[in-house]
């Protein structure tokens, strides 16, 4: 039974199927977490049956191992039965510790349905700031929130220092990086409907980009890993959790990765140890790994276009002719690995399975049945393993799984907000901008708050004057963003469209404001938007994600009046880091054609399409069904980029996937 140092970290392993739950209690993780085969954001995982998990669970509880299941998706409208009786049979059957949410109607769900373990804060809910956690641990009453990837040290030691007493924090020590910020990349979804905010992301940015001529993965990150400087996290001690990514990976790394930071948690100060703990890691089958903004003082770029970012441990290049290849391998193979031939997204992509023993530089013919041909010098990687000496101790732990008893479905049926009983008004329209405007008669001015934003709220009408919020703020620049919030409110300024619900933690006294919750707050159904109203919002914008008929029923449903995106600039996503080589306000493009650019404003990097979102031929549909605010974002192509004429309907006929 684990019996963990209440002082120090959990470690919190992945696990997307049974094996590598096994494998994870096998290596003695503290705590798992997992997802369900709905509703969770790796819906790429095979994930769990209730049955299963429920059987699952309880072998870990016997075991002293906490399990935490992710529900964390947005929510289209009518998914609140659905997740509430999931919720509800969690509660009566699995007993899991905690849940894992990004979207707040599932906090209001988990409260009707009488949840009684904890309520952990994804990181896709993007909590990036200190102010943030004292306002949701009033509000919400969250026990935990997991930080973002991409913050330093110190930046984690500025969110521990205003965490409140009763709230941990959890932080990612290894594993898969995106390019876009939690919680705010969209790529996918406007490729297709595929959102990454529903588990759903085909990862277009791992893909290759053209610029001036040169194609490279110029968007694929390396993985993160702390791997040695866990020493200095451990020294936080509001970070109750190191959390290992990796819900779509193996037993063999679930296994190595848990291991390999159990040596370095409690005898990292052992250089033998430490040397054996890298050896794992280097051994896991992941990607080559950076220290990204860890060390403040010594960041790393974690995109490096020479070097290879598929998922998987490289063992050399395709050789031979195209109907007999062969790889000459840099590491042993043993029976039963899983080779995969080339990238996901190039020709000739495939999965071979190996049937013997192979030494290190021995030579292993790559069958694939004729089913590929795979390009002369394409990469092959390792990207699973099972050891006879692991299966061995998963199924020791499997053997004292006790039988399950069936399931009895719920009947839980959540319980909706009043519709907002606002009268139908005239809609405002804003334009949105980067530079001061004065709007119209009609129309008023919108502007994304900024120094020249601050600067020229006097000179506006600055009650009509919309400000619109970051949608990330960084612990290093929350002083700057308050600071010209505060220059705002001293000039005039009383209307304004936060990006992130707890950005109301930076408004000293939001009474008397108009203050709306804005597109990057991914509202998606009605309990999430009740919440916003508790916590004190005007309105809202819906979630641009959102098809035709998903809109249309938030809008009978909301209890607040709603706004929209009806056309501009969307970005396809967002995030903190830009590849040395990649210019920005230049055009890229895709294999397909797809172009983009990337600008900068204030510490973040936006990668925005060249073509506009816009459905302003159904402004008049939206407005009959009661939407009250309509924004038009603006931003200034460069002249490198020409704009695309294409439909902007995102996901209006296709649906949000």
């Amino acid at each position: 039974m684990n019996t963990p140092d209440p002082h120090q970290p959990a470690i919190l392993a992945p696990a997307g199927n049974r094996a590598s739950f096994l494998a994870a209690l096998a290596a003695g993780a503290d705590a798992i977490y997992c997802g369900l085969k709905s509703m969770s954001a790796r819906m790429e995982a095979k994930n769990f049956s209730l049955e299963e998990l429920a059987q699952l669970v309880g072998l870990a509880h016997d075991r002293g191992v906490k399990v935490y299941v992710t529900l964390n998706v947005l929510l289209k409208p009518d998914e609140l039965d659905r997740t509430g009786r999931l919720i509800d049979d969690l509660q009566r059957h699995v007993h899991p510790d905690a849940l894992i949410v990004q979207d707040l109607g599932v906090v209001a769900l988990a409260r009707q349905a009488g949840f009684g373990g904890e309520i952990h804060l994804s990181t896709l809910a993007n909590v990036s700031f200190p102010r943030a956690l004292g306002y949701i641990a009033r509000k919400l009453a969250a026990d935990r929130v997991v930080v973002p990837r991409e913050l330093s040290i110190d930046e984690i030691r500025a969110m521990a220092d205003a965490c409140p007493k009763a709230m941990g924090l959890e932080a990612f020590i290894h594993g898969a990086l995106c390019y876009g910020v939690s919680g705010r990349c969209y790529w996918s979804s406007y490729m297709g409907g595929r959102s990454g905010l529903r588990g759903r992301c085909v990862q277009p940015c791992r893909r290759h980009y053209r610029q001036g001529g040169r194609a490279a993965r110029a968007f694929s990150c390396q993985d993160f890993s702390v791997d040695v400087l866990v020493k200095i996290l451990g020294q936080v001690k509001k970070v109750l959790a190191w959390k290992i990514e990796g819900r779509k990976k193996g037993p063999h790394y679930v296994y190595y990765t848990v291991t390999a930071y159990q040596m370095l948690r409690d005898r990292g100060s052992d250089a033998r140890m430490k040397r054996d703990a890298l050896g794992l890691l280097g051994q896991s089958l992941g990607r080559e790994a950076t220290h990204y903004r860890f060390l403040p003082q010594r960041p790393q770029q974690p995109i490096d276009t020479r070097r290879q970012t598929a998922s998987g441990l490289f063992m050399g290049k395709v050789q031979g002719p195209a109907k007999n290849p062969w790889v000459v391998v840099r590491q042993p193979l043993l029976p039963g690995d899983v080779l995969r031939v080339g990238y996901e997204d190039e020709a000739g992509h495939a999965i071979c399975r190996v049937t013997r023993h192979v030494p290190k530089k021995g030579r292993y013919p790559l069958n694939l049945g004729g089913r590929k041909t795979p390009a002369p010098g394409a990469p092959v990687f390792l990207t699973d393993r099972r050891e006879k000496a692991l299966e061995k101790m998963m199924a020791d732990v499997e053997a004292h799984a006790a039988p399950q008893e069936p399931i009895v479905p719920s009947r839980f049926t959540a319980e909706l907000p009043r519709r907002s009983d606002v009268k139908s008004r005239r809609p405002v329209e804003v334009r949105v901008s980067r530079m001061p405007s004065r709007g119209s008669g009609r129309h008023p001015a919108g502007m994304w708050l900024s120094e020249t934003a601050a600067a020229n709220v006097g000179r506006s009408a600055a009650t009509s004057l919309w400000i619109w919020l970051p949608p990330v703020v960084w612990p290093d620049d929350e002083a700057r963003v308050a600071g010209l919030l505060r220059q705002c409110l001293e000039s005039g300024a009383r209307q304004f469209v936060l990006n992130m619900p707890w950005q109301m933690a930076l408004f000293h006294r939001p009474e008397g404001l108009n203050l709306w919750a804005g597109p990057f707050c991914n509202a998606a159904n009605a309990l999430c938007l009740e919440t916003f109203k508790t916590l004190g919002f005007a309105g809202a914008f819906v979630s641009p994600e959102l098809g035709e008929p998903d809109l249309l029923s938030l809008c009978r449903q909301s209890p607040l009046p709603l706004g929209i995106v009806l056309s501009g600039h969307w970005p396809l996503c967002i995030s903190r880091t830009l590849a040395e080589d990649v210019r920005l306000r230049a055009p890229f493009e895709s294999p397909r054609g797809e172009q983009a650019w990337a600008d900068r404003f204030g510490p973040d990097y936006w990668i925005f399409p060249n073509w506009r979102l816009d459905i302003t031929e159904k402004r008049t549909l939206l407005q009959q069904a009661g939407v009250q605010m309509f924004a038009h974002l603006d931003e200034t192509v460069p002249k490198a980029v020409t704009l695309k004429k294409r439909p902007g309907l995102w996901n209006w006929k296709i649906g949000l996937k």
